[in-house]
């Protein structure tokens, strides 16, 4: 199993509309993407100076389906979104151990 993790800053000028159309188009992946087997996402509570404003942790069978995922049009959408509304972009993919 391959867990993806996002974390990202906003751009001080992207607006509430622009942050709820990310979790709209984001929301809505899991029903048109098969390959994700989990998908959360949500905004930052705490709020500190070492906080990110929003994060996502998905995961995948293999990192062919974690391609699949990355290149599928919907998913697309999302990163086109996410470059305008996003300063910085964290991301980390690791091979789930329990």
């Amino acid at each position: 199993m391959i867990q993806h993790v996002v974390m990202v800053t906003f751009k001080e000028d992207a607006g509430e509309e622009q942050i709820d159309e990310l979790e709209r188009l984001l929301g809505a992946l899991p029903a048109v993407i098969p390959e994700i087997r989990q998908y959360d996402f949500g905004r930052d509570v705490l709020r500190s100076e070492r906080s990110f404003d929003f994060a996502l942790v998905s995961a995948f069978e293999d990192l062919e389906a974690l391609d699949r995922y990355r290149r599928h049009p919907r998913h697309q959408e999302v990163l086109q979104l996410m470059g305008r509304i996003c300063d910085r972009t964290q991301v980390v993919d690791f091979t789930l151990k329990r």
